[in-house]
């Protein structure tokens, strides 16, 4: 694939004194002389989650925007705008450029609002979990479609939410209780007679469900608005051109995130966003034909509006077969960006579900004298059904993940192939809390002093299932801190085990048990992070199961737990009645606590970044679950970078480039180099440090991000170095997979990518050069390291050792990878801090890459630091 022309100012093509262009087909002897000529380097940093500003990045105030606009753009020193018009001054060093992309993330407070939708989020990610597999298309593919019915029953649960609390409890509930109407002026027109009065237009139920229906229609357009608007927005911009034929066993051998049309998912999108528009219409006229049709059938019904029903019920059931059948449909295509449109979906269906919908309303606000409301709106055991469904969905996800990972084993994937049903389990369970959430504060509100449920209330409060589910809450949340407190003393056990490793790594300083124990703390607490599967799969595991006892309890006793329990052991009894009044007040104080997270960060820029950091971890990967899941900021980001990299280096085989990324920043690195065609790569270097690739990415999303994925990148890049710390609780080795025979990969002397563990921090005590401690950086600060510029100028060194590459010549196998030694893996459990666990120590300085300034054994000094790059990534 030929890499597009080049159009910005970092590739301005230059006129040579004849007029002719140096990259034209009649070039002048001046351009072969100038191309022949050593060329630009450039670094292209990458932040990491949090985001920073490009003045931070490039370690100067004044820069200057190079190309992009104010969501993503990459920037430059103001001293190094005109770079190309004067490659002498950069002989070498490269050029340094930023690429700022928080704002995709934590832009503005509006954003914020998109918390609420993190049950979507969750269930997207779910997709992407799966184990890696060979040669299964058919299972690969049955796993896509359970993942995408649970997040369809996620949006059906929202929806019903909605109609709980405008439908059932305002306006069949409350609004059918002069009690209650009467109290709130805003509901007084809804108020049925009170046997002095006429009644009015409103007071029939009917009326009163039609009108408040606006309310879930109202969310359900909400939703639909605000996919279409991200995806315009973030995730419309397209892709490097490429094709690869579906069936060619190229495509078949690439690994998924090489393939042209992985960031770009508008037409499954498109059409995953009609299918959940409709299901959410059609689930508000599925509340409201079934209270009408149940009046209707009894003894003195409108025989025409029974049949009316009839015909909805069927419309209902057509509509629900039509939704399945385009969600069910093939996922997504990634040969090539798909640009295709399914007319008949994306308009077609939306269109009839609002008109089925607009025909449910007429037909229950039809008159029907004498049709009064009592007890709970019909078809409250929606809840129920939800439940149930999506606890035998989960399960059957873990069976295929698990059968997925017996036939494709890959080390390190978290749960052995559960993590797409724990992950999901985990939506469902966000769901729930959302939706009962709001049910429950809304049925406390209406219900005055009165316990919903219990009787002897204004109203009867939300379906009992959403009580049960309310009740485990307080029974996870023990559960949750019980895990907390076995971490906690798990950090102070190992702090304790570590410390004299810790002292022993800095031989020659005078020992401090305080300082020790801090940095053994700091290496404890980074340990944790491999621990992050067992504590989602319990979490998940225990939410299943009670989730099902909430199930099981509405069933056979159809009460509330406080209720259910009555005549039991005074144990027994005094334990529903705690949990049910815990779990009313906590669900609804976490959907509170929620909005005003939301509300918080809208206004304050602090807080606003500190909720981007979620969606820069949860929102990297395209939404192919889930439409109304918040946007993906990686279909716009990944396309930028690597755009950038082939214009620079379009035609110029002379230029080179490092793109250098920290944290998420890595990701995005990677996924931009592995857009690129071979013989652009050959011209690339890539240079990670406190990199999730592995640690995070490679255990939770081994398909795209396993051992053979990152070996392939590896293989087929000119050099890649990766640095990391034992304190960094984000960042750790690659590992990537390696060639069984040297034929097919680097030589032995070439096949280092990590470098690490690194010295944190870099001094142990007070010395001349630094008379104040030493921090520990964690996953900051990696450019503080001196290793940091010693790598960057071992990978530009050997970028221009091996010169231009000939067109149409791939890389070959012995000059692919970076020289330098084979590290050891990320410290195993109980390893010491010390030698033993592959830290170098203080008096053991790594000899420096060629050009690379001379590390000491001690702290770097400023002077040092200033050598090692522009600013700092501090994620």
């Amino acid at each position: 694939m030929d890499p597009p022309r080049d159009t910005d100012p970092g590739g301005d093509r230059k006129t040579d004194q004849d007029g002719d262009r140096n990259t034209g087909p009649h070039r002048s002897a001046a351009a072969d002389t100038r191309e022949a000529a050593p060329g630009l380097a450039l670094e292209l940093l990458v932040h990491g989650v949090g985001g920073t500003t490009p003045a931070e990045m490039l370690g100067d105030p004044r820069t200057v925007r190079v190309t992009g606009d104010s969501t993503a753009a990459v920037h430059r020193r103001a001293d190094d705008k005109d770079a190309e018009q004067r490659p002498q001054d950069y002989a070498g060093r490269p050029v340094p450029e930023a690429y700022c992309w928080s704002n995709l993330t934590s832009g503005n407070g509006a954003r914020a609002l998109w918390l609420l939708l993190l049950p979507f989020m969750v269930a997207n990610l779910a997709h992407w979990t799966r184990p890696a597999s060979r040669g299964r298309d058919t299972t690969v593919r049955a796993h896509g479609l359970l993942v995408r019915l649970i997040a369809l029953s996620l949006t059906v649960l929202l929806v019903a939410a909605a109609c709980e609390v405008a439908l059932d409890l305002v306006a069949w509930q409350c609004g059918g209780s002069s009690e209650c109407a009467g109290d709130r002026s805003w509901l007084a027109f809804m108020a049925p007679p009170d046997g002095t009065g006429q009644p009015g237009w409103w007071s029939q139920p009917g009326r009163r469900l039609a009108l408040a229906a606006l309310l879930p229609v109202a969310v359900t357009v909400l939703l639909w608005w605000l996919s279409h608007r991200t995806w315009s927005a973030y995730e419309s911009q397209r892709p490097l051109e490429g094709i690869v034929p579906e069936d060619a066993p190229a495509a078949a051998g690439r690994p998924p995130l090489s393939l042209p049309g992985f960031w770009y998912g508008r037409r499954l999108v498109a059409r995953l966003r009609a299918a959940h528009t409709a299901a959410g219409f059609l689930t508000v006229a599925a509340a409201l034909t079934a209270a009408a049709s149940r009046h209707d059938r009894k003894p003195g019904g409108s025989a025409a509006l029974d049949a009316l029903g009839w015909l909805l019920e069927a419309l209902l059931l057509a509509g629900g077969v039509w939704v399945l059948h385009v969600v069910a449909r093939r996922g997504r295509k990634e040969s090539e960006p798909d640009d295709r449109a399914d007319t008949l979906a994306v308009r077609a269906l939306p269109g009839a579900s609002v008109a089925v919908l607009l025909l449910a309303m007429v037909h229950a606000g039809w008159s029907r004298p004498g049709w009064t409301s009592g007890g709970a709106l019909p078809g409250d055991e929606t809840f129920g059904v939800l439940a149930v469904l999506q606890g035998t969905l989960v399960v059957v996800l873990g069976l295929l993940g698990l059968l997925l990972h017996r036939t494709t084993r890959v080390p390190r994937t978290a749960l052995a192939g559960l993590a797409s049903a724990a992950v999901a389990m985990l939506a469902c369970a966000l769901g729930g809390l959302l939706s009962g959430g709001v049910s429950q504060r809304v049925g406390d509100w209406l219900d005055g002093p009165g316990t919903p449920g219990a009787g002897g209330g204004r109203i009867s409060g939300p379906p009992t299932v959403l009580t049960w589910q309310a009740s485990i809450i307080p029974v996870l949340l023990a559960l949750v801190v019980l895990l907390g407190c076995w971490f906690v003393l798990r950090i102070w056990r190992d702090a304790r085990r570590l410390t004299d490793d810790v002292t022993a790594g800095y031989p020659g300083c005078l020992p401090d048990e305080g300082r020790s124990r801090r940095i053994a703390a700091a290496v404890a607490r980074a340990g944790l992070t491999d621990e992050a599967p067992w504590l989602v799969a319990t979490v998940a595991v225990a939410t299943l199961v009670l989730g099902g006892v909430a199930v099981l309890g509405t069933l056979r006793t159809g009460q509330v737990p406080g209720e259910a329990t009555d005549g039991a052991p005074a144990v027994v009894a005094g334990f529903a009645d705690t949990v049910q009044a815990l779990g009313s007040w906590l669900v609804g104080l976490g959907f509170v606590l929620l909005l005003a997270c939301g509300r918080r960060a809208y206004k304050d820029p602090s807080a606003r970044r500190t909720i981007g950091i979620l969606w820069d971890v949860g929102t990297f990967w395209p939404r192919s679950a889930h439409p109304f899941a918040p946007p993906c900021y990686a279909e716009r980001a990944v396309p930028d970078l690597a755009w950038r990299m082939a214009l620079w280096t379009d035609r110029r085989p002379a230029r080179h480039l490092v793109i250098s990324g920290h944290s998420q920043g890595s990701v995005l690195a990677a996924a931009a180099v592995w857009q690129l065609d071979p013989r652009t790569r050959r011209q690339i270097a890539l240079l990670t440090y406190g990199s999730p690739l592995e640690r995070l990415y490679g255990r939770w999303f081994p398909a795209y991000f396993g051992p053979g994925p990152l070996g392939a990148l590896h293989s087929e890049l000119e050099c890649w170095r990766n640095l990391w710390r034992l304190t960094d609780p984000i960042g750790g080795p690659i590992r990537p997979e390696r060639a069984d025979t040297p034929e097919s990969g680097p030589p032995e002397e070439c096949r280092g990518v990590d470098r690490g563990p690194l010295l944190d921090p870099l001094a142990y005590g007070r010395t001349r050069e630094q008379p104040l401690p030493e921090p520990i950086l964690a996953h900051g600060d990696y450019q503080a390291d001196p290793a940091f510029a010693q790598e960057r100028a071992g990978l530009l060194t050997r970028l221009r050792e091996r010169g231009p590459a000939p067109a149409g010549q791939p890389p070959a196998a012995e000059t692919r990878g970076h020289p330098g030694p084979q590290p050891g893996g990320r410290r195993a459990a109980g390893a010491p801090y010390g030698a033993s666990a592959g830290i170098p120590r203080q008096s053991e300085p790594r000899a420096p890459e060629p050009g690379a300034p001379e590390p000491g054994a001690g702290p770097a000094p400023a002077s040092r630091r200033a050598q090692a790059g522009p600013g700092r990534s501090p994620g």
